[in-house]
Parts: C-alpha cells; sequence; structure tokens
C-alpha cells in the first residue's frame, strides 16, 4: 500500500484522520494545501511528511509565474535575471512554511534543505529546468524512502526470533511512510520470512495512531496481533508475554537519544526494568548529527481538544487546562540497537552513529 500518489502537479494522499472507518483520498493541487495536510494530521510519521513537503515545494515552485516587463518599444520581455530572483525568494518562502508546520520530525527538514539545496546549485539553469529538477528530486526522496524501508526491514528481520512477540507504538508503517514502513517494516519483514510472530499494539494515546492505523494495517497483511491500551504495557512486560519492543522515531540525537511518539519513554523504561530488548527502527535521515543530546530536541505541543475530545466527542469537562506533548525523549541508555537501511548500531551510539555516515 502507498501513503501518496503524485500525478500533473497533484498529491494525492491518504486522508489518515478518517482510518479505520474510510479509506479516503485528498487531493493537494497547492503547496499550502499540503502544508494543511501535514498540520492537520492528514499525513503524519517523519518519513512522509519529509517526501510530502518535498512535492509540496515542487507544487508551489511549478506554480510560480515569470515576471514580465515592458521594454522601451513596448513589447513585453522576460528579465530573467530579475525573475529568477524573484523565484528564489519565493522557493525560500515555501521552504519556511513547510518548516513551520511541524517542529520535531527532522526528516522534514532534511527533505527541505536537500530541494532547496540542490535548486541553489542549479542556479544556472533557467526556471522552468529549476522547476524539473526539484520536481525530480522529490521523486528521488519518494524511491529512496521505500528502498530504505526495505533494507531497514530486512536488517531488523535478523533481530527477531522463531515465535516472537513484538510490542510496538505509534504507527510506523506505510501510513507513515510512502511504502512498507520502519518499525512496522521490521514487523512485515519478520511474518514475511515465516518467523510466526505476534504483535502487541498499543493504543497510542491520544491520537491513537495504534488502534486507528497501525492495527488496520496489520489486519491488511493477516499479520496476527492484539490491540491493548497504552497503560497494559507493563502488566504484560512482567509476565513475560512480550518479547522485544519495536518503535520508531522522529528524531534521533548524535548520541542516540531518541524523541518518539509520546510514550515511547515509558516503554523503554519498562522493557530495561524487565530485561526485554527495546530497538529503535529508522533511517539515517532521521539521525541529527548536529545536536550532542536530546535535551536540543524540539518537543512538538499539540491542540488540547486532541486530549479532551475523541472524534469531536468531549471525554473531559470544559475548559480545563491541559497539556499535550506530542512527543517524549528516550535517553540512549534504554535502547538496545538503532536499525537503520545501512545496518544495525549497537551502543555506544555516540562513537557508532558516526559510523552510519
Amino acid at each position: 500500500m502507498k501513503s501518496l500518489k503524485y500525478k500533473s502537479g497533484v498529491l494525492k494522499l491518504i486522508d489518515q484522520t478518517k482510518l479505520p472507518e474510510k479509506l479516503e483520498y485528498i487531493e493537494c493541487s497547492t503547496y499550502k494545501d499540503v502544508g494543511r495536510a501535514i498540520t492537520g494530521m492528514v499525513v503524519r510519521g517523519a518519513p512522509l511528511i519529509g517526501v510530502c513537503a518535498a512535492y509540496g515545494i515542487s507544487i508551489g515552485a511549478a506554480a510560480f509565474k515569470t515576471s514580465a516587463i515592458k521594454s522601451s518599444s513596448n513589447k513585453t520581455i522576460s528579465d530573467e535575471f530579475s525573475s529568477k530572483e524573484e523565484f528564489f525568494d519565493n522557493l525560500r518562502q515555501i521552504c519556511v512554511f513547510f518548516k513551520s508546520t511541524r517542529p520535531t520530525a527532522v526528516n522534514l527538514f532534511w527533505s527541505v534543505d536537500r530541494i532547496y539545496g540542490i535548486a541553489v546549485s542549479n542556479k544556472a539553469k533557467s526556471i522552468n529546468e529549476i522547476k524539473d529538477i526539484i520536481l525530480k528530486e522529490a521523486q528521488t526522496i519518494e524511491s529512496e524512502d521505500i528502498s530504505t524501508n526495505r533494507a531497514i526491514g530486512k536488517n531488523g528481520d535478523a533481530l527477531i526470533r522463531q515465535d516472537s512477540t513484538i510490542l510496538t507504538h505509534c504507527n510506523t508503517g506505510s501510513l507513515a511512510t510512502c511504502a512498507y514502513g520502519t518499525a512496522l517494516g521490521v514487523i512485515r519483514s519478520a511474518h514475511e520470512s515465516g518467523k510466526n510472530i505476534n504483535v502487541i499494539v498499543d493504543e497510542t494515546r491520544p491520537y491513537l495512531q495504534g488502534s486507528r492505523l497501525t492495527a488496520w494495517e496489520l489486519k491488511q497483511d493477516n499479520i496476527p496481533f492484539k490491540l491493548i491500551c497504552d497503560n497494559m504495557s507493563g502488566h504484560f512486560m512482567r509476565l513475560g508475554k512480550i518479547d522485544c519492543v519495536i518503535v520508531g522515531a522522529d528524531r534521533i540525537a548524535s548520541n542516540g537519544d531518541t524523541a518518539n511518539k509520546i510514550g515511547t519513554y515509558a516503554l523503554a523504561v519498562l522493557a530495561h526494568e524487565n530485561n526485554i530488548p527495546f530497538y529503535v527502527a529508522a533511517p539515517t535521515s532521521t539521525i541529527d548529527f548536529t545536536i550532542e543530546n536530546g535535551d536540543a530536541i524540539t518537543i512538538e505541543e499539540r491542540d488540547s481538544k486532541e486530549i479532551t475530545h475523541i472524534k469531536n466527542l468531549p471525554i473531559a469537562p470544559e475548559g480545563i487546562d491541559v497539556l499535550n506533548p506530542a512527543f517524549d525523549m528516550t535517553p540512549n541508555r534504554y535502547i538496545s540497537a538503532i536499525i537503520t537501511e545501512k545496518g544495525v548500531t549497537y551502543p555506544p551510539f555516540d562513537k557508532n552513529l558516526g559510523k552510519l555516515i
């Protein structure tokens, strides 16, 4: 399953806010449409957000119209130099716009910088050529994401034993990437290799990505799973019902500290207490080598209504104070290994992660 499709200037996205009740698509024909899809959680997941932003920049760049000025003979001519400066001013504004949509997922910033960088490196070409280059780069980022996820799945499969029960958090599958997934990609790979695995899916409050999205994906693939509430994981760990935990990541610091969906830190501590391996699966583009540790990661605070309501149904008193961080930070000491497309990395992460680049 693919979570997005691009054709002729339109980005078609699965509306993840409608799942699992309905499988619907929205069409984004402007870069602001794509931005609204990101902020509104129509799409989510660090790798997918990055790819959507790349296509959004391409859509915005394609919409730029070359300025025209009048010559002394009153004929309309194109001033290529001034138009190109205007084009790049517009491109920078679009990039800033996308960087403002979600602050935690580093793939978004990586993707935006990559698109802008390749545009600048081809500044000597015509505007139309640059537009084509931007689109081709977005398409390359999409294809790379798919192959990267497959490699993550294969590398992670080596860590999964026969007949394992795996706990996973949030959604890290095709709906969080272009296809296949990161942590869920490892689970898919283990299932495809015949390891007779079982999956424990926690609901992942407050946005219920586990119960709404991961459970939906696993059901589509006929992978055995059971759904639990978030606060049940420690119970099943203590009873020896869970063999390992696999999660994704939104940003990994150079020392291995990992920001991921809120609740990840608690799972890591519980896994450590119960001697259960805790794995992070993510592409190398999620590693932010510009920061030394997780304290430098910005944690997004989201709308209080995500906690006080479910599908617009109030579940808490009106007018109360709410805290709603979308992510938390798991210190590297609780992480057994980080699974990437380039291999599996073990502690000490501050030394070993750098070997991936």
